[in-house]
């Protein structure tokens, strides 16, 4: 986001100015039940209300509001893709082929954990928590609708797998935006992590281990015969996996997002012409608009596998936009660097630091609601203030791992909020709860600060 102030703020005013804009966000989402973009769009209001008071053009609150949707176009465009790949998924047999890979791994006694364990793989191999979230999550909700089990604790443990991957994996790009930043080695970075990172794993898995059914429900006696209808649709084959493959080959060798997902749907879409013999042009343009619609006749079954498509995204994208114009007003009338200002000149322990360093993280994240700008505005602020501390620098890269990467999904209207709410169909209230990793993290890194454990000095 390159939106220069155009006015100074005191931090005081910027501070009240953030209290009154959150305050009203949470309260018309939490106790009024309004969807994101009316609460995003009355904030938006009152900062060109503010704006105007202080004598700033109407041109330059404009032109901060583009400034700040245009930096999130790659994400927009993000979309897209995974609505379509969904959709394509569906058609080719690829996620039918993954809901019947987890159906038969499923045990009714650690439901829960294994969806977090197997995410976590994923997210790892392939580093993206959104690619792995809209692929092998959908599969797992879809299982858990099924079998009558909780959506919302599904979601958390898809989520806080997928978000585990993301943060331990070198492929990722919000961990080499962490290390670049700081210029730390990657895989020392990655290493150093490990601390905070395994802990909050473990007391992740504990947890959904708990949760799960502690006995095998009847309803597991749905699996049988939701198995035998995904193979009587002619869904299930060892080729439908092969856009996944392709997808996870190409991640691995760090070819660009957009360029991963269109061989993973260019793919789907030649391999539903295998699935399909009868399946035409026309469909299939339909399909990746509109999403793909289940017929198999079999009511369970045609739920769960009816979606994806360009259409699915646009709630989510509209939401983008109108979140990120308001971050880009935040900019441009400089309340967001009056707030980072007001921050640095109270760090002199190293406690107040780290605990400082992380709320500014988190603070960004349900400000701007943007995981790029959480890890680079705090990582530029808090550089100079940990190197006069005697701190070493991956202390940085960690605190902005831990509570700037995993803490984006935790805002309903954040980028990643928004997108697995769409995807996963658990609204960011609902699934909140159970994100057990995305929660014990920035947790775990606040008290690394206060007690000074594993806190390495130059």
């Amino acid at each position: 986001m390159e939106n220069q102030s155009v006015i100074t703020v005191k931090p005081l005013e910027a501070l009240l100015m953030v209290i009154l804009i959150l305050g009203g966000i949470s309260y018309t989402i939490i106790s009024l039940g309004a969807v994101p973009h009316i609460p995003i769009l009355l904030a938006t209001f009152l900062l060109i209300g503010f704006g105007l008071f202080k004598k700033v053009s109407m041109k330059e609150i404009e032109n901060g509001m583009v400034e700040g949707a245009k930096s999130g176009l790659g994400a927009v465009m993000i979309f897209f893709f995974i609505g379509v790949l969904i959709s394509s998924w569906m058609m080719s047999g690829t996620i039918p082929t993954f809901i019947y890979l987890a159906l038969s791994v499923v045990d009714g006694k650690f439901f829960y954990a294994i969806v977090f364990l197997v995410t976590a793989i994923v997210g790892i191999s392939i580093g993206s928590s959104l690619t792995t979230s809209a692929t092998i999550g959908v599969a797992f909700i879809s299982v858990s609708t099924a079998l009558g089990l909780s959506e919302a604790i599904t979601a958390g443990a898809v989520i806080s797998g997928a978000f585990f991957g993301d943060k331990m994996s070198p492929l990722s790009d919000t961990t080499n935006l962490a290390s670049m930043l700081v210029k730390v080695d990657l895989f020392e970075h990655i290493r150093n992590m490990l601390w905070t990172t395994i802990p909050a794993f473990v007391l992740s898995f504990i947890m959904f281990m708990v949760l799960s059914p502690k006995q095998a429900d009847s309803s597991f006696q749905k699996l049988q015969s939701l198995k035998e209808g995904l193979l009587n649709a002619g869904f299930i084959h060892w080729y439908t996996l092969i856009p996944f493959v392709i997808l996870t080959a190409l991640a691995i060798r760090k070819v660009s997002a957009i360029l991963t997902l269109s061989a993973g749907i260019l793919t789907a879409i030649v391999i539903s012409f295998v699935v399909n013999h009868s399946t035409t042009m026309k469909q299939i343009v339909q399909v990746l608009y509109s999403g793909y619609t289940s017929t198999t006749g079999i009511e369970e079954l045609d739920a769960l596998l009816s979606r994806g498509g360009i259409e699915s995204m646009l709630f989510s994208i509209s939401l983008v936009i109108l979140a990120l114009s308001m971050g880009g007003l935040l900019f441009k009338l400089g309340i967001l660097p009056a707030l980072l200002d007001g921050v640095k000149g109270m760090l002199h322990k190293v406690p107040m630091l780290i605990s400082s360093t992380a709320a500014t993280a988190i603070g960004i994240n349900f400000l701007v609601g943007e995981q790029y700008l959480s890890i680079l505005l705090t990582g530029n602020t808090f550089k100079e203030p940990f190197q006069k501390a005697g701190l070493h620098l991956k202390n940085l890269s960690r605190v902005l791992e831990d509570a700037g990467t995993v803490v984006n999904p935790l805002v309903p209207w954040g980028v990643c909020g928004v997108f697995l709410t769409s995807v996963l169909g658990v609204s960011t209230l609902d699934y909140l709860p159970f994100t057990f990793f995305c929660l014990f993290s920035p947790l775990l890194t606040v008290v690394y600060g206060l007690t000074g454990f594993r806190i390495i000095r130059n």
